[in-house]
C-alpha cells in the first residue's frame, strides 16, 4: 500500500431541514502514472493501494504482456504530483508496445481514454476453453451477497467499487476496491497472477456495471463466470457471448439475470437454457 487509501473531511450535513456539522471519511483519489522502460504509457486516477497488482494487472489486462513474467521488475515512486508504476519489459514485449505507443489520460472509469482506433476500442478478446467447470445457482448468489462486508474501504467512504474473486472450495479470498471500477479489476487480476491462482477455477464478483472493457479485461486471464450487481451493456453482452464467458448480472436478494453461456450455471430444472452459439 502506498499513503493513505481514505482522509477525514469536515462537513455541513442538511438533513430533514436541519444543518449540522460533522465530518466524513471520503476516498482518496491519487494521479498514477504507468511507464514501461522509460516512458509513460498512461495517466490513471486510482485509490493509492495495490499498486504492484495494479501494474501488473493492468499491463496483463491491456494486451502489453502475455505473462506476467515478461514484465522484468516494478517500482512504485511516490512524488509530489502523483505516483508514478515504473515498469521494464523483457526487451521483444518493449519494442512491440514502443510500435504502438499511444497515450492515455482521462479521469477516472475511464477505460478507452486515449484508444487511436476503433479496432483498439473493439478487440476481439481470447476465446474461452468450454470446460467442465459448473457452478451452483445458489452458490453464486451467495457468493454476491457475501462481498459488501469484505469491503472494508467503502464500508468507511461509501464510494469505491470492488472486484473479487470467488472460489468454490475457499469462498472469496481476494478482493481488491478503487474508486475506478477498471482499476479494481485490474488490481483484482494482478493479484490473482501474483497468488499463482488460476482465474479458471472460480468466478469474478463486480459491484459495478458490466461494460465492454470489464469483460475484455478479465477474458484476458481466461475467467470463465462474470457475476455483477449492476446491469451490463448490449456490447458487454455480445463480447462475453464471442469469448465464451459466462456473464451474470442484474444480481439483487432474489437471484440474478444469466445472459450468457448458462452451460455452467447449474440452474433449477423447470430452466431450459438456450443454446449456446
Amino acid at each position: 500500500m502506498t499513503g493513505s487509501t481514505f482522509a477525514r473531511h469536515q462537513e455541513i450535513a442538511w438533513r430533514r431541514g436541519h444543518a449540522t456539522p460533522t465530518s466524513r471519511l471520503i476516498a482518496e483519489e491519487t494521479a498514477i502514472a504507468l511507464s514501461y522502460n522509460g516512458s509513460t504509457h498512461a495517466v490513471m486516477m486510482a485509490t493509492p493501494a495495490d499498486l504492484e497488482d495494479f501494474g501488473i494487472g493492468f499491463t496483463l489486462t491491456e494486451g502489453i504482456v502475455a505473462r506476467a513474467g515478461e514484465i522484468g521488475s516494478i517500482e512504485v515512486i511516490p512524488g509530489e504530483l502523483g505516483i508514478e508504476l515504473r515498469m521494464w519489459l523483457d526487451g521483444d514485449r518493449a519494442a512491440a508496445l514502443a510500435a504502438r505507443r499511444r497515450a492515455m489520460s482521462g479521469p477516472v472509469g475511464c477505460g478507452l481514454c486515449g484508444i487511436e482506433s476503433l479496432e483498439q476500442a473493439r478487440r476481439p478478446p481470447p476465446r474461452l476453453a468450454r470446460g467442465e467447470t459448473a457452478f451452483h445457482a445458489r452458490e453464486l448468489l451467495t457468493a454476491i451477497h457475501a462481498l459488501a462486508p469484505l469491503q472494508r474501504l467503502n464500508q468507511q467512504t461509501h464510494s469505491v467499487h470492488a472486484a473479487a474473486f470467488w472460489d468454490p472450495t475457499t469462498g472469496i479470498d481476494l478482493i481488491r476496491e478503487d474508486v475506478g471500477r477498471h482499476n479494481a479489476l485490474d488490481k483484482l487480476v494482478g493479484a490473482i497472477v501474483r497468488d499463482g491462482r488460476s482465474a479458471r477455477d472460480g468466478a469474478v464478483l463486480l459491484t459495478s456495471r458490466v461494460s465492454v472493457e470489464m469483460v475484455q479485461k478479465a477474458a484476458m486471464i481466461g475467467v470463465p463466470v462474470m457475476i455483477a450487481v449492476s446491469a451490463p451493456t448490449a456490447l458487454a453482452i455480445r463480447t462475453a457471448d464471442a469469448a465464451g464467458m459466462t456473464l451474470l448480472a442484474v444480481a439483487r436478494d432474489d437471484g440474478y439475470g444469466v445472459f450468457t453461456h448458462p452451460h455452467r450455471i447449474l440452474l433449477p430444472d423447470n430452466v431450459a437454457p438456450r443454446v449456446d452459439r
